[in-house]
């Protein structure tokens, strides 16, 4: 019986499968190191200078951010404008804003409040309420957790500040900054306040937010957790420990779940 050869399209298929084996191959450890590098760099980088994580410490903007609360910041927002890279969405940092700074007072330390003046506002409190350009603001943010009356503090600028109250910088330079009453806000500079306005730390006490030391704008919360007031200032290592325990055995029932995400605003 006469051979018969197979034609030609079988034998193409037929030996397709062994031609991908061929063009497989596995990747190398060499090669699996350079991926795994080039995704800790590109993170390294969105985290050095796109977004960058905080955590809110105290209670001076309750209640738009909590103790506890952890925040991605948006650190191109706000940034000094790049020729070479137009297309990224950079803005003026306006009114009403919530921005991460240095702190013009403690170097070293981030703050987050919110924007109150921008250069050339003129701005005073009356009874608490704040009065930019002449204007009382409707601040439905702003809570009054504290009953007590403290002249300076509501009163800004007319009453003196007491004793130690402020810096000794800006106890030097405040009224050079005082027109008719109003505090006139300077070129490059910002009026900080916090949302909680009975017990922030802000602009009232220690002067205005060089433009040089803001940071960026916060986006959301990412995570929030059930965090003890006098937390931040227990800085011993046992006592650092100690919380680090408390959040693995109550991660789940001490979180605030209803947190998760929210926008910051």
């Amino acid at each position: 019986m006469a051979n018969r050869e197979k034609p030609l399209a079988t034998a193409v298929e037929d030996n397709q499968p062994e031609a991908k084996k061929k063009d497989e191959r596995k990747e190398t450890t060499l090669e699996f190191i350079a991926s795994m590098a080039s995704v800790l760099v590109t993170g390294l980088f969105i985290i050095t200078f796109t977004i960058q994580a905080f955590e809110i410490p105290t209670s001076s903007m309750e209640n738009t951010l909590l103790i506890g609360d952890h925040v991605f910041v948006d650190r191109i927002a706000y940034a000094p404008r790049a020729g070479w890279m137009p297309v990224l969405p950079y803005r003026d940092i306006k009114r009403g804003d919530i921005f991460v700074f240095l702190s013009p007072a403690q170097p070293g330390l981030f703050l987050v409040k919110r924007v109150i003046g921008i250069p050339g506002d003129r701005i005073h409190l009356r009874e608490g309420v704040v009065y930019l350009n002449g204007v009382a603001q409707n601040e439905t943010y702003v809570i009054h957790s504290m009953q007590n009356y403290m002249p300076y503090r509501d009163e800004f600028p007319s009453a003196p500040p007491p004793e130690g109250a402020i810096t000794p910088e800006w106890h030097l330079t405040l009224a050079s900054h005082i027109e008719n009453g109003d505090l006139v806000v300077p070129p490059n500079s910002y009026f900080a306040m916090g949302d909680n306005r009975d017990v922030s730390y802000d602009s009232r006490f220690w002067g205005f937010v060089p433009r040089e030391n803001v940071i960026g704008r916060p986006l959301f919360v990412y995570w929030s957790f059930e965090t003890p007031r006098d937390q931040w200032q227990k800085t011993d290592f046992g006592s650092r420990i100690a919380f680090m325990g408390r959040v693995v055995i109550h991660f789940f029932d001490e979180t605030r779940w209803r947190r998760m995400f929210r926008v910051v605003h």
